[in-house]
């Protein structure tokens, strides 16, 4: 099991000097931080427990170096509260174990160090002021061991102590995925970029290609340690680091993300819960600017509280969205810590609700808040969680790399949740697209509404054009889903659509004994007229003179003529009777069965026809359209 350990305290404490009696090794790896005996920057060391291996972040108590403490202590499983046992509780111990509180460590043990100072009087004095640090909270019922690094005592108690607790530390879920924080990055000769950081969930294997979030640049594993040991693959809860191809390390900073390909995408807007500290000297307040540290980055952000009276009191929680000023990447339930913009002190902690949230207005706040009432209650129900993340998107509907953005999820596990939901009715499969069960309806009602309403507009009409359709009711979704509506409501034998229209199935173009009067003069006229038409508009005028009727509404009895096949269009100036096309037809397919070559040319299709070049030539092409024929040269071979 891997369990990463961080320590947590006021300057000169002795944290470092801890780390160092427990595992041999000096976490401060800076020539400034061996010059001045303070830890700086965050750093790291190794304990095999046998079972139990155990990565130290020790990080630094010094005021001015909290933002490096935060780097380090937001991939932490357990917590070591180190307090010096001839100063007590002090400002950065109560920072420190603020911090830890609020970035949801469930686990922990206090160490008293530097006992050969003091006497047993003022260590028990020191033992209650810790009591009442942590009463009331998660550490509340933890170990307190008291310690030596100089002469020693009570390091191996501080071994058993951490195996015991790392026991019941809660594991690394294993549902997200591949995201490591990168709190540090350097070049090895012969090697290339080295990244390194706590791996908070998934693995990384050699040769997996991986992105450096948020620049969004893909790049190759070469080479993987863990424990200072080469190793083929790293898993979620291990400190880790990633030798790089495809990048420059000067290219890559503190706060990135190496994470899998393609899944997580760069946000600067995210809804959040926040708690805010009973410590805390004000309410935290719409439109205040603070920093955000989330992962291993720190970003300032505006705060814009969701309802709640445009703030959230000390030692109270709020929804609030922060609108950050530079792009990160998070998932949902990520923790983070809020630091007031100047001066700099902890003043709030939360968790990410969406990860990719659109800037709200006043009026929708109602609506966001309950969203992200219903993300808390759905935190370990993934597919009551999918639903509402696809019920919120409304008629829009979330794709499969929308959804995988949003939860974060794995592949496997994303799949299952989405087949699940589709098979209780809960998701509607639309292409590629998933729509929520009621807006889909909605959209199901407005095409059978508006559809509807064409007939009634124009009763003769064949139906709605489908292009029309799609601009009215779906011109801002995504074609997937228009298509998905329309075969439904085939399914369901409550439209008809073919090529170009859509109709209500039981739409009919029922004629008046006057209408199919009109209908009868129309084709009258072409089947008298035989290849010798008259011009459109002179026959609809001919075939409505002595009636009620305009040549308006002749148009469109004519175009039922047309949808009906029984008059036939071979040009926008030419059209013909049926019975004259197919009779034509066949004298075409009898005279290509007498000859040699079963083809036939412009002046054997005139006289076959017995009609001028100015009607052959629009035929032959209408005939090549048609597969009737097909031009060979100047000749057409007869199909």
């Amino acid at each position: 099991m891997d369990i990463v350990v961080g320590t947590a305290g006021h300057i000169d404490h002795g944290k470092t000097s801890l780390v160092r009696a427990l595992t041999g090794v000096d976490a401060d790896r800076l020539p400034e931080e061996k010059r001045r005996g303070i830890t700086i920057d965050i750093g790291f060391a190794e304990l095999d427990l046998g079972e139990i291996k155990i990565g130290f972040v020790d990080v630094p108590g010094h005021e001015r170096f909290v933002k490096n403490m935060l780097a380090g202590a937001s991939g932490i499983d357990l917590v070591i509260l180190v307090i010096a046992a001839d100063e007590g509780v002090m400002p950065q111990t109560r920072e420190h174990f603020d911090i830890c509180r609020l970035l949801g460590v469930t686990t922990g043990l206090v160490v008293l160090t530097k006992k050969d100072l003091v006497d047993e009087e003022l260590l028990e004095l020191v033992r209650l002021d810790v009591a009442e640090l942590v009463e009331g909270s998660f550490m509340e019922n933890s170990p307190v061991i008291v310690v030596s690094t100089k002469t020693g005592e009570g390091i191996e108690e501080v071994k058993n102590a951490l195996a015991d607790v790392a026991n019941k530390t809660p594991r690394h879920r294993d549902d997200i995925v591949t995201r490591l924080p990168v709190d540090r990055s350097f070049t090895v000769k012969g090697f290339g970029a080295v990244v390194t950081g706590t791996l908070a969930s998934g693995s990384i294997r050699e040769a997996d290609e991986l992105e450096i979030m948020p620049i969004g640049k893909t790049v190759r594993v070469r080479g993987i340690q863990t424990h200072g040991r080469a190793v083929v693959a790293a898993h979620a809860g291990q400190r880790t680091a990633v030798n790089i191809g495809g990048i420059d390390h000067h290219e890559i900073s503190r706060g990135m993300v190496l994470t899998e390909r393609g899944v997580l995408r760069p946000t600067q807007i995210l809804d959040t819960e926040v708690e805010v500290l009973k410590s805390a000297k004000t309410a935290l307040r719409s439109r205040q600017r603070v920093r955000i540290h989330i992962g291993t980055t720190e970003a300032l952000a505006r705060v814009q509280i969701i309802e709640n009276e445009g703030r959230i009191e000390p030692g109270s929680k709020g929804f609030a969205q922060l609108r950050l000023e530079m792009p990160v990447v998070a998932v949902p339930f990520e923790r983070f810590i809020i630091r007031s913009y100047s001066p700099q002190t902890t003043i709030a902690g939360g968790r990410v609700l969406d990860s990719l949230a659109a800037k709200h207005r006043k009026k929708g706040a109602a609506a966001t808040e309950t969203f992200l009432e219903k993300t808390i209650e759905t935190e370990n129900e993934e597919t009551r969680r999918l639903k509402s993340i696809v019920a919120a998107a409304g008629k829009n509907g979330r794709t499969f790399t929308d959804l995988q953005a949003a939860t974060g999820w794995i592949e496997t596990v994303l799949k299952d949740a989405i087949a699940e939901c589709v098979k209780q009715g809960d998701l509607v499969e639309a292409g590629a697209s998933y729509v929520a069960p009621e807006p889909f309806d909605e959209l199901r009602k407005a095409v059978i509404a508006e559809v509807t309403e064409s007939h009634r507009r124009d009763q003769l009409s064949k139906g709605m054009s489908r292009e029309a359709l799609r601009e009215k009711i779906f011109g801002y979704l995504g074609p997937d889903i228009f298509k998905a509506v329309i075969a439904d409501l085939e399914r369901k034998r409550e439209v008809v659509s073919d090529k170009d229209t859509v109709r209500i199935a039981s739409h009919s173009t029922q004629l008046s004994p006057e209408e199919e009067t009109l209908r009868k003069n129309i084709l009258a006229t072409y089947e008298r007229a035989g290849f010798e038409v008259p011009k459109f508009t002179d026959a609809l005028a001919a075939a409505v003179k002595n009636t009620k009727f305009t040549t308006d509404f002749a148009q469109k009895v004519f175009r039922l003529l047309l949808n009906d096949k029984t008059i036939i269009k071979v040009t926008d100036e030419f059209y013909f009777s049926a019975p004259v096309i197919n009779n034509l037809i066949a004298k075409v397919r009898g005279f290509a069965e007498r000859s040699a070559d079963r083809s036939i040319d412009v002046a054997a299709f005139k006289d076959l026809a017995g009609i001028s070049r100015k009607y052959a030539i629009p035929l032959l092409e209408y005939f090549d359209r048609e597969k009737i024929t097909v031009r060979t040269g100047e000749k057409r071979l007869v199909l």
